[in-house]
């Protein structure tokens, strides 16, 4: 899997990649990052990468040329590498809600020899003609702003790279984490038995795996209901 970032600290991303999951399939070549930083491509000598916004307004706003000259270049890294085409994944608020179906597609793309590319935005956005013609999907993790599209992105390396075969040191985790059948997951126990007066329910304790996964199902469910309803919903329609 191939994966480039076009962002303004590409240090960040570096450095946040070397840690837990991503940084060990890293380490084992599962996949590879590279990274491309938009001033690389500006010709004035202050490496300016934004300007005002028509209209007015507050804030600053992201300077098509640059950013797509660091996209075509990701795009040729790409095809030298290898990958058959490249998609390039914007981190926005204003995208489609990422989730774990969304996360599977692509990461089954990728697997299939598509170089992704995640292009990182900062200040009060990117100019809309960079967006309409280089960028092929838009993506949100969530109902909120953050000050740019690194620690998205990262989030977004994580989820896929996690279900790299071989990324996980149980090849089960991924097949029994939230959301893979549409519903959160159920509580989880260790050691000691007892923990400030709070006994571990008996039935993990019994060794009968049957009576452990309908417990577990029971709870998925349960937790589901209480704290995502919209969950359960699409999980009961998918059932029908």
């Amino acid at each position: 899997m191939r994966m480039d970032v076009v962002t303004l600290f590409p240090e960040m991303v570096e450095h946040a990649a070397q840690f837990g999951v991503v940084g060990r399939a890293l380490t084992k070549k599962l996949w590879s990052l590279a990274l491309w930083n938009p001033r690389t491509y500006t010709s004035d000598p202050h490496r300016t990468v934004d300007d005002r916004p028509y209209g007015g307004g507050p804030g600053m706003v992201m300077l098509a040329a640059p950013l797509a000259a660091a996209l075509n270049a990701a795009r040729a890294a790409q095809a030298e590498a290898g990958c058959a085409t490249s998609r390039v994944l914007y981190l926005s608020p204003a995208g489609t809600p990422l989730t774990h179906a969304r996360v599977t597609t692509l990461n089954a793309l990728a697997q299939q020899g598509t170089g992704l590319i995640l292009l990182a935005g900062r200040y009060e956005g990117i100019d809309e003609r960079l967006l309409a013609r280089e960028v092929d999907e838009e993506i949100a993790i969530g109902d909120f702003v953050v000050s740019g599209g690194e620690l998205p992105a990262l989030m977004l390396i994580d989820a896929l790279v996690r279900q790299l075969p071989g990324a996980l040191n149980d090849a089960g985790s991924a097949e029994e984490e939230s959301f893979v059948d549409g519903l959160l997951d159920c509580p989880h126990y260790t050691r000691p038995p007892v923990y400030e007066g709070e006994a571990v329910p008996d039935v993990l304790l019994s060794g009968d795996h049957a009576a452990i996964a309908q417990w577990r199902r029971k709870q998925a469910l349960e937790r589901t209901a209480a704290r995502r309803p919209d969950l359960l919903e699409k999980h009961r329609r998918r059932e029908e």
